[in-house]
């Protein structure tokens, strides 16, 4: 991401590519909303204020407006988060086969709670009600890859495995 020096944001070339295909597959440009928040998101990081601003005024929105929609979606934030954001599915169907004594191990071995983010900025962690994976529970997702059938070990091997990749 490049600032330029009269405030509006400049994203990568790729960015722009999908941001101008997408409007192609949407009747009005505000129906666009999530997934440009999405790629804006991968591409930064964060949806920061500079973001924001650029997509309401891009999407024809008021501020408040895209707000509200980041606000409601758990996979949206403002806030910066690690490398590897590791969701843990603590609804019911993952509850009783173990989501919540994962998701406390998640804990433990990373040395961060709820919506915390490692010191070194690998891994953040994240309890989320749904991930729609509750015939394998109980199930994780790390950025968009799933992971079912989980158990403490195979969790530390799939985090070992996430900070193998990230420190090369």
């Amino acid at each position: 991401m490049i600032v330029d020096t009269q405030n509006f944001m400049k994203f990568s070339d790729e960015f722009e590519a999908r941001f101008t295909e997408m409007l192609t597959h949407y009747p009005t440009r505000r129906s666009a909303l999530v997934p440009t928040l999405l790629y804006a998101q991968d591409e930064v990081g964060a949806l920061t204020d500079e973001v924001i601003a650029e997509l309401a005024q891009r999407l024809d929105l008021t501020e408040l407006e895209v707000r509200n929609v980041i606000s409601y979606y758990s996979m949206l934030t403002t806030k910066p988060r690690g490398k590897y954001n590791v969701q843990v599915c603590t609804n019911i169907a993952c509850m009783l086969r173990g989501g919540e004594e994962l998701l406390d191990h998640c804990k433990k071995k990373l040395g961060i709670g709820h919506k915390g983010t490692t010191e070194d900025g690998l891994f953040s962690l994240e309890e989320v009600e749904c991930i729609g994976a509750c015939s394998w529970a109980p199930a994780a997702q790390v950025n968009y890859d799933f992971h079912e059938n989980l158990t403490n070990a195979k969790m530390d091997e799939l985090l070992d495995e996430y900070k193998k990749k990230g420190t090369q």
